[in-house]
């Protein structure tokens, strides 16, 4: 079974459904990118996995649980932990506090010593930084220190929300080859994006989601020879 397993998906907001239908797995240890536009549903179902939106329908599993009818903290206790867009730092807490505040949970709080030299390892100017309150850093460095503050609660799973959002194409670059580092250590990585050419070109496998549903899927690389992705996302 895979590590995430996602069938028959039907989700959205009140009245307004949002995911159609919709069907994914991440391997153990592979990366998959989730692609596509404003307004398709990505950020839906990560909202949906997380807990934080209850289905109308269809089953996610998540290292073999029955997660769909989970609340927000029994899924991040299981591992399945987030970097959610706009970051949603806390400005006035010192870059230390708020890597801390990402092993909370029961699983991570043991450990979050190990953790706090690891995420020091990744992102040495956190370590340069750490007693500057998180609003006085730049962009780039909030977006680093919210992944590593997700990297703190010792994720099974880790889910990328529009990392690149916002970030300069030099820093955007510096921000992925990072993520690719990250990925060596094993870690299972589901990343959301806008910015197809770079997530595809890192991926295992891709999706690629329109009006809620997959429309298609396959090898990032392949993905982007798709006559329909290169015409409607690349502008080739």
């Amino acid at each position: 079974m895979s590590e995430l397993q996602i069938r028959e998906l039907y989700a959205g907001y009140g009245d307004i459904t949002v995911l159609n239908n919709l069907e994914m797995d991440v391997e153990k240890g592979e990366v998959v990118a989730l692609v596509g536009a404003n307004g398709a549903g990505k950020s839906t179902l990560l909202r949906t996995i997380s807990g934080l939106i209850t289905p109308n329908k269809g089953q996610i599993t998540f290292m073999g649980r029955r997660i769909d009818h989970m609340m927000p903290h029994q899924v991040v206790e299981m591992g399945f932990i987030q970097v959610p867009e706009g970051k949603q730092l806390f400005p006035e807490m010192t870059v230390e506090e708020n890597l801390m505040v990402g092993s909370f949970n029961k699983r991570a709080r043991k450990d979050r010593e190990r953790s706090l030299k690891e995420a020091y390892e990744f992102f040495p100017i956190l370590e340069e930084r750490r007693q500057q309150k998180a609003r006085s850093l730049s962009g780039g460095e909030q977006q680093m220190l919210a992944l590593g503050r997700a990297l703190m609660g010792q994720p099974k799973l880790l889910a990328m929300d529009e990392p690149s959002l916002g970030l300069a194409p030099i820093i955007v670059e510096r921000l992925f080859n990072t993520i690719q580092n990250i990925r060596k250590t094993g870690l299972t990585i589901l990343i959301i994006e806008q910015n197809v050419q770079q997530a595809l070109e890192m991926a295992d496998r891709g999706y690629v989601i329109e009006n809620g549903h997959i429309v298609l899927e396959g090898k990032g690389s392949e993905l982007l020879q798709n006559e329909h992705l290169k015409t409607h996302y690349l502008g080739i």
